[in-house]
């Protein structure tokens, strides 16, 4: 069916990949960021491992999305190859293809036994303008000072509590920082800490939050 390419061998290979989602691309949902990426591994000459079954699905995985109209500096995606390929051209050779908005800055190599990639914390930024600068500093240490942060979620009927999963929270060179821990229910959103401090409306006025790290417990 493909004359074009040499057979698969039946070495596979695990990469994770580092990469920047910036510029216009945060307008884009995270299932189309998803797409993007397989056709973009796929115009970049990598043949991507197919899962078994009636449905084949491209060996993809994301452990943490990205929600809307935010942008990324270090996103984390695992895939599989069918054919094993040096990282560093993996890099060189998906950057030659990437849209506008899109840089990988690292792509590391997996061993068989190593787990796959599961979310610790995550760490965002949000620019601020210098005449909020004082009230948004005292919403801060009222945050900090108080043992409860009530979200409302849609599939809830009363409000929960997720102060635990801000584990801290500064202003930092004209920019509100903060790090949410992962959770596995109801987890806090960057836009709940947003809400909390009374920034909501600066998102509307051309502001936009930037994930910045991601981190993984392996």
């Amino acid at each position: 069916m493909y004359p074009d390419l040499p057979p698969v061998t039946p070495d596979r290979q695990r990469l994770r990949l580092r990469f920047c989602k910036q510029g216009d691309l945060r307008w884009i949902s995270h299932r189309d960021l998803a797409r993007m990426l397989e056709r973009l591994v796929r115009r970049a000459g990598l043949v991507l491992r197919m899962s078994e079954g009636f449905h084949p699905k491209p060996k993809m995985a994301f452990p943490s999305a990205l929600a809307l109209g935010i942008a990324g500096q270090a996103e984390v995606m695992e895939l599989e190859l069918a054919r094993p390929a040096d990282p560093r051209e993996v890099a060189t050779r998906l950057n030659a293809q990437a849209p506008p908005g899109l840089r990988v800055s690292q792509v590391q190599a997996l061993h068989a036994g190593q787990g796959k990639a599961r979310l610790r914390a995550m760490t965002y930024q949000f620019p601020v303008p210098h005449e909020r600068r004082q009230p948004v500093e005292q919403a801060i240490q009222q945050l900090l000072a108080s043992s409860h942060l009530l979200v409302r979620r849609d599939d809830r009927p009363e409000p929960v509590d997720r102060r635990a999963d801000l584990e801290s929270l500064e202003w930092c060179d004209g920019a509100v920082r903060f790090r949410i821990l992962a959770a596995q229910q109801a987890s806090l959103r960057p836009r709940d800490v947003l809400q909390a401090l009374g920034l909501t409306d600066l998102e509307q006025q051309g502001y936009f939050l930037t994930r910045s790290e991601v981190e993984l417990t392996s």
